[in-house]
């Protein structure tokens, strides 16, 4: 069972840059798809970023491409989400969770089993 911790969040302003950090405990961190969701006020949880076991394979909403880097770290159990250029729009709380195999689905909440509790991430204009 996993255990997931995001750090880095913060105040920005807009254009700015940011890196969030999510460590993992266990030692099956490695078998995970590991993805990053957002959500803002009276808004739903929606998909950011997402990527395969190995760190070989990258998945992004729309909004972010170009901007937005996922990244995974084996050896340190953990994944990273560099966050550049930032938008008014992008603020919101930050989710990182960690799917088991099979991998169904890398873009859809449902499909991830474990979740850290959020950081902040506010972006000013």
């Amino acid at each position: 069972q996993a255990q997931l911790v995001e750090s880095g969040g913060g105040l920005v302003q807009a254009g700015g840059s940011l890196r969030l950090s999510c460590a993992a405990s266990g030692r099956t961190f490695s078998s995970y798809a590991m993805g990053w969701f957002r959500q803002a006020p009276g808004k739903e949880r929606e998909f950011v970023a997402s990527i395969n076991w190995r760190g070989d394979n990258t998945y992004y909403t729309n909004s972010v491409k170009g901007r937005f880097a996922i990244s995974r770290d084996n050896a340190k159990n953990t994944v990273y989400l560099q966050m550049n250029i930032l938008k008014p729009e992008d603020t919101a709380v930050y989710y990182c969770a960690a799917q088991r195999p099979p991998y169904s689905d890398y873009r859809g909440a449902q499909a991830y089993g474990y979740w850290g509790q959020g950081t902040q991430v506010t972006v000013s204009s």
